[in-house]
């Protein structure tokens, strides 16, 4: 394998140690990815270097001036701690004329509305749950055709930012209440999706002009009361997920009543699917989905 030079984007708090001897589980829960990401590529044989990179862009330039990567490894999720500037991280890469990984400027900004993405998937004639948006300071009133119960989160926001097991409302009162919770502490407009009970199932694929679509993988929540979702502490307190046994793993028994209305071909239809959300977004050249079904 050719050694490549690898220069990798993260949040300055991220920047990884050498070893993760000495720190605990939760500490380095913080910045596992990162650490995952870099001691990988090491071990591969390249040469790495992280950059913790927030609130100036000319570090970034200087590096790739110095080091000159073969390619930019970006796990910059957010510029200016505002997670809607990840495109423009995105758009200077491409000014800068320097491969990297992750969606192009054009794929992050569609990808980055809810309901402008399901709006085009939809054109598409891709299942996707009925929705209504709910701007900031306006009056919060259901559509007659958006039957409840609703599941409410933040238009913009990712990573399962502000949702809990109050985000499946079933009630206009709930309903108006979740949408004040996320006007007020997330900051940004919501949407009201249809709530559908199933499976938490992601879809990873890789690829620019041709993809390669990534095995089906499984969220599973152990004991966890309530509804099966993935809230906030799901995905990002490492006790909480010991303590109820939330895992993740290959997803298995697909074909066997697993997907609403494609159980006899769900081990080729997710897959597909996928293949198809990633063309309709023009996205490249990685990505992942996960669409949840019965």
């Amino acid at each position: 394998m050719r050694r490549l030079r690898v220069l990798v984007l993260m949040h300055p708090d991220f920047v990884p140690p050498d070893s993760t001897d000495g720190y605990t589980a939760r500490q380095i829960n913080e910045w596992k990815t990162e650490y995952d990401v870099v001691s990988t590529l090491r071990a591969a044989g390249h040469d790495v270097r992280p950059l913790g990179a927030q609130e100036e862009i000319k570090p970034v330039r200087e590096e790739i001036e110095s080091f000159k990567p073969h390619v930019v490894f970006t796990l910059l999720e957010q510029f200016h701690n505002e997670p809607t500037y990840d495109q423009h991280v995105a758009s200077y890469l491409e000014l800068m004329q320097i491969p990297y990984t992750g969606c192009n400027p054009r794929g992050l900004i569609l990808a980055r509305g809810k309901d402008l993405s399901k709006t085009l998937v939809h054109h598409r004639r891709i299942a996707v749950p009925a929705f209504a948006v709910f701007p900031m300071r306006r009056k919060v009133k259901r559509p007659a055709r958006l039957a409840l119960p609703l599941i409410v989160k933040s238009l913009n926001e990712d990573g399962s930012r502000g949702i809990s097991q109050a985000s499946v409302v079933d009630t206009d009162e709930k309903l108006a209440e979740r949408v004040a919770f996320v006007h007020e502490r997330i900051g940004t407009a919501a949407i009201a999706e249809q709530y559908i009970e199933g499976r938490e199932l992601y879809v990873g694929v890789l690829g620019n002009n041709r993809l390669r679509v990534l095995p089906v993988w499984e969220l599973k929540f152990g004991t966890m009361g309530g509804q099966a979702i993935a809230t906030e502490k799901v995905k990002h307190d490492p006790g909480y997920q010991e303590r109820v046994g939330i895992v993740d793993g290959p997803a298995k028994n697909l074909g066997a009543g697993g997907t609403r209305s494609h159980s006899a071909n769900s081990e080729t239809h997710l897959p597909n699917t996928g293949a198809r959300w990633i063309r309709a977004h023009r996205l490249s050249p990685l990505c992942r989905r996960h669409p949840v079904f019965h």
